[in-house]
């Protein structure tokens, strides 16, 4: 099952979160995990569109300046 320091670790935070059983600890820290990977996913996404609007920004923000002047 736990290794010790993993219970001990369940144990401390399940005082400092004021949770009622172990499980409740884990299913937060599951909750921050799901979040942190679904953040992570959305930011690759987020860079990969921008690096395919990246060349038709370039060229647009280009021709906007050279007209401007």
């Amino acid at each position: 099952m736990l290794q010790e320091a993993d219970n001990e670790r369940i144990e401390a935070l399940k005082h400092r979160l004021r949770a009622r059983t172990k499980i409740q600890v884990v299913r937060a820290a599951l909750d921050l995990l799901e979040k942190d990977a679904e953040r992570a996913e959305r930011v690759e996404r987020w860079k990969a569109a921008a690096a395919l609007a990246a060349p038709g920004s370039r060229a647009a923000l280009a021709d906007f300046r050279s007209r401007s002047r």
